[in-house]
């Protein structure tokens, strides 16, 4: 897990967050052991941003790579932040509910949980199977 950490770190260096100075660095492990990172990235046009997690999804995606199997994400504060919903809606489209999630803060505490613990009763492919509608 320390790569992990040593990556998100590195990329929530790189964030845009001039107006909520909120910097946060996550970075995705992939079932063939590659890492993929990114950082938040704000717009003045708010609430027009990219959370770090979809940044690392989208590296990912772009990568060739569809499954995840483990997930850190860094911020500073007093507690572990969370990724927020969209973002775990996101990390369920690519990643199995026991899929770990690390919260971590750049002071050292750590949270853990698993993806299905995160967003229980997430939207999948199997909720588009026809509904016998147009048929």
């Amino acid at each position: 897990m320390q790569d992990l950490v040593t990556a998100a770190t590195a990329a929530r260096e790189n964030a845009h967050a001039p107006y909520s100075n909120f910097k946060v660095g996550a970075a995705i492990r992939t079932a063939t052991g590659r890492v993929f990172t990114g950082c938040n990235v704000e717009n003045i046009a708010y609430p027009e941003g990219t959370c770090a997690e979809a940044g690392a999804i989208a590296a990912m995606v772009a990568a060739g790579e569809r499954e995840i199997s483990e997930v850190l994400v860094i911020a500073g504060g007093e507690e572990p932040v969370s990724p927020c919903g969209g973002c775990r809606q996101k990390l369920a489209e690519f990643g199995a509910p026991d899929v770990p999630v690390t919260m971590a803060t750049i002071s050292g505490r750590i949270a853990t949980a698993r993806l299905g613990e995160l967003l229980p009763g997430a939207f999948s492919a199997r909720h588009m199977a026809g509904d016998g509608e147009g048929e």
